[in-house]
């Protein structure tokens, strides 16, 4: 007796396509650049010290990093020393930010999204994938999502076969 056992994959059949952010993740070193290393006695910064430092600091060692730059202390910081850091960072680095890591992948996903081509999604059925090894921020989940309920038919969470509903077009 032969017995032949034919057996459909739904979630291929569904015409869901798959995002995952993860995949937009901008390949590079992260860094904080922290100017609490240029206080004065760790709470003053000294305009002339700062900038002799600045002037004499191989900013070429940050090249092709995604810099944040924030400080981490308790000080009044000038804008403008933020500034002049960023100066020397822009042509070397990849990415100059003002804030901590996450701000930086914030940012970094946010110019990810921003370049995307949504039309690809228009009146699509979209899945988010919710986990990988790569970690997301919750910002970037909620960028996305708002791009794509501006396009999408429907967007749900999680994996093709398990997916949680998160917004779906009404029909006219």
């Amino acid at each position: 007796m032969d017995i032949q056992v034919n057996f459909r994959n739904k979630v291929a059949e569904s015409a869901l396509i798959s995002f995952d952010l993860a995949k937009l993740y901008p390949s590079g070193e992260r860094i904080v650049y922290d100017i609490k290393d240029n206080l004065f006695q760790g709470l003053i910064l000294r305009e002339k010290d700062f900038r002799e430092f600045v002037k004499s600091h191989d900013w070429s060692a940050y090249t092709d990093k995604h810099v944040a730059i924030t400080c981490s202390v308790d000080a009044i910081v000038p804008t403008w020393a933020y500034m002049l850091v960023a100066s020397k960072l822009a042509p070397f680095a990849k990415t100059v930010v003002f804030g901590d890591l996450s701000d930086l992948e914030t940012v970094l996903f946010d110019r990810a999204l921003t370049a995307t081509n949504w039309e690809e999604f228009q009146d699509q059925r979209v899945v988010v994938k919710g986990c990988g090894e790569i970690p997301v921020p919750t910002s970037a989940f909620v960028s996305l999502t708002q791009k794509l309920t501006a396009v999408a038919k429907s967007v749900m969470y999680g994996e093709p076969c398990s997916t949680v509903p998160v917004f779906k077009r009404k029909e006219v």
